[in-house]
């Protein structure tokens, strides 16, 4: 049996630029793609904290320490400038391989640096 398991997420993260003459993807800073294992070409969800909208795009390169999130294509119609949104990637996953699964969770400050990282989500109190 496989299951679909979130493999990483960005949290947090601030769109730095909005791009509608450009070809459909989000290009994130260089650096967080590796920190995150994001792979370029990847699909990704993005889940924009401001506005609510909710799409599926993938990742490109962008350049490393810019702290670049820019969203492209016809997405850039889902984000703007300034817009908060969480990313992620999400991976099938074997019984086997979910013995010593971890997700790489990024959590970031408003300039898009890292504010720490973890592999776990707090257990959500009632």
């Amino acid at each position: 049996m496989q299951s679909i398991m979130l493999k990483a997420k960005l949290h947090k993260a601030r769109v730095t630029r909005v791009e509608l003459n450009y070809e459909g993807s989000c290009a994130i800073d260089s650096h967080l793609l590796d920190i995150s294992g994001i792979r370029e070409n990847e699909q990704i969800q993005i889940y924009n904290v401001t506005s609510g909208e909710r799409f599926t795009t993938y990742a490109i390169r962008g350049e490393a320490g810019s702290g670049m999130i820019s969203i492209n294509g016809a997405a850039a119609h889902k984000a703007t400038v300034d817009d908060i949104v969480i990313i992620c990637a999400y991976s099938s996953y074997t019984e086997a391989e979910l013995i010593n699964f971890k997700p790489r969770l990024i959590y970031l400050n408003q300039d898009n640096s890292i504010s720490h990282t973890s592999n776990a989500i707090a257990i959500q109190a009632a």
